[in-house]
């Protein structure tokens, strides 16, 4: 359900709306899920902006998150950069906030994130994750859809082609409606709730258990598997149909994000219940209990395995609260300024780290699936490689040989045969890439990766015609991407085409205004004979 106001750009419904059909008959559940962080986890910037501002020192960019002309909005100000302003106006929050919060905005058709994010615990706005040391102003955030998919509902699929570029709308409602869970709601509802809905209290273990874990499991990483997109699955079926998960051994399960369900399989709670015991046994998702109710809450689902003994009852008379000791709070180091409830479940609780002990060892290159039946050979390349695309520049080599392993299997899978040329350019063995990406492009023939690899390939190899062709079919569908309007502008300056190659810049500077690279390499393309010159 989309909400239009006159004079308005449509707008997604929030989950008092658009389950407002479900609410006529389940109006209690309704009024408690309303103020869960579920219902909650996204909305009009409008309705939930935290007023704040945040300077990073090593860029020296100041940012404020708040109204300007009674708009929400967010502002940039760049004291390296001669005193350069701009102003983006927020669309909708991202986070529930009992952690924290971030916002999104529209370029065009293009979706943004705010590079900086409200932290609850500290109270405060910081740099988002893998941005705080940057020693410059970062380039417009890509919104992604797969980004989308577990704060918001009905989520879309880009534009073929693109990376942040949506047709309409890229959701259409946001936090989680009751469909997220219980599927198409449709039939139930016209029939007066007499024909069949999903109930993830009665599926098999493994479909029960991916309703949660299609958004509360992460592992070290995550991939799609062949031909498969995480925004087809629906409850009731199983999510490694769509997704593969993967660990590092010897990685700190406490030491992640979005780790809850790996957590808890390794419970003696869970491992001694098995399937009996699920996400649900101890949390309902259509309440979340208040600060003053939480102790008796949960102390109640920990005795309903154990009081059957007297020790149950009587341990601890002077702090019911189970989770205290059993689950206590550690941070997330891969977010800053968070805390994760441990779901180990601990039965004698681990010692914090003394100050100053030896760090622990760091986790090996060897990945194994988790939560993962059917894992293949394929996924586990795509896992290597997406790792080494985080950073993680070890899993280049695994990665490139498990795709070789395996090339006679995946001459129709494009995101395989993308990796597997990206890396093969990467050694520069450009025939094998060459041949990977033309592959590719005759599956799909608006591949970014393959177009805007292949060009450059081709303009190294002194085909500077084709390819400006290949990088500027791939940036008419995505002129916000700083790294590919650069290519494309150095191969239209080393093609003699100056005003291309500025317009290019331009363009791309519309996204990410005062980005200093864009800034720096368009002073230098003012006369492409002079850039050329310096080649």
């Amino acid at each position: 359900m989309l909400i239009l106001t006159a004079g308005a750009e449509p707008q997604a419904s929030p989950v008092r709306k658009a389950d407002a059909a479900c609410a006529r008959c389940h109006a209690k559940i309704m009024r408690t899920y309303l103020s869960s962080p579920m219902a909650n986890a996204s909305g009009l910037a409008s309705e939930r902006l935290i007023p704040g501002a945040y300077s990073h020192k090593a860029s020296q960019v100041d940012y404020s998150v708040g109204r300007v002309g009674g708009l929400p909005m967010l502002t940039v100000r760049s004291a390296h950069n001669s005193g350069w302003q701009d102003a983006q106006p927020l669309s909708y929050f991202l986070g529930s906030g009992h952690l924290g919060l971030t916002y999104l905005y529209f370029v065009r058709d293009y979706l943004f994130e705010s590079p900086v994010a409200w932290y609850a615990a500290p109270g405060k706005y910081d740099m988002k994750p893998g941005f705080a040391g940057l020693p410059s102003m970062p380039p417009a955030i890509p919104m992604q859809s797969a980004c989308l998919r577990c704060h918001m509902s009905g989520v879309v699929e880009t534009i073929p082609g693109t990376i942040n570029r949506y047709q309409d709308l890229p959701f259409v409602s946001t936090g989680i409606t009751c469909e997220s869970c219980h599927g198409d709601s449709n039939a139930h509802v016209r029939a007066g709730g007499k024909a069949a809905i999903v109930n993830p209290g009665r599926l098999s273990a493994e479909e029960r258990d991916s309703v949660c874990i299609s958004c509360h499991l992460e592992g070290d990483v995550t991939v799609e598997r062949a031909g498969r997109s995480a925004l087809n699955y629906e409850p009731g079926h199983s999510i490694s149909t769509y997704l593969a998960y993967y660990v590092r051994g010897g990685s700190n399960l406490t030491a992640r994000g979005v780790s809850e369900v790996e957590q808890l399989s390794q419970s003696v709670c869970k491992r001694t219940s098995g399937d009996r015991m699920s996400c649900t046994s101890c949390h309902d998702p259509h309440f979340t209990p208040s600060r003053e109710q939480r102790t008796a809450f949960y102390r109640e689902k920990c005795l309903a395995c154990h009081a059957e003994t007297n020790f149950a009852a009587q341990h601890h008379p002077e702090n019911h609260d189970c989770t205290s000791c059993h689950m206590p709070r550690s941070g997330a180091e891969n977010i800053p300024h968070v805390a994760w409830t441990d779901h180990r479940i601990l039965r004698v609780p681990e010692s914090p780290e003394p100050a100053g002990a030896a760090v622990a060892a760091k986790p090996s290159t060897e990945l194994r699936p988790i939560f993962s039946p059917g894992a293949t050979q394929r996924d586990l390349a795509m896992a290597e490689y997406k790792l080494m695309l985080d950073g993680d520049r070890e899993f280049g080599a695994p990665a490139l040989k498990s795709l070789l392993a395996i090339k006679g299997s995946i001459s129709n899978d494009d995101a395989a045969l993308d990796a597997l040329g990206s890396l093969s350019a990467g050694r520069g063995d450009f025939s094998e890439a060459g041949q990977d990406f033309r592959r590719v492009l005759a599956l799909d023939p608006n591949d970014v990766t393959a177009l805007s690899n292949l060009g450059v390939m081709l303009a190294k190899q002194g085909k500077t015609l084709e390819g400006v062709e290949l990088l500027r079919r791939a940036f008419d569908r995505n002129e916000d991407l700083p790294g590919l309007a650069m290519n494309l502008a150095r191969t239209e300056c080393l093609a003699g085409d100056s005003a291309s190659a500025s317009k290019t810049l331009e363009e791309a500077l519309v996204f990410s205004p005062g980005f200093e690279e864009l800034e720096h390499l368009l002073d230098g393309m003012k006369d492409c004979r002079a850039y050329r010159g310096g080649q």
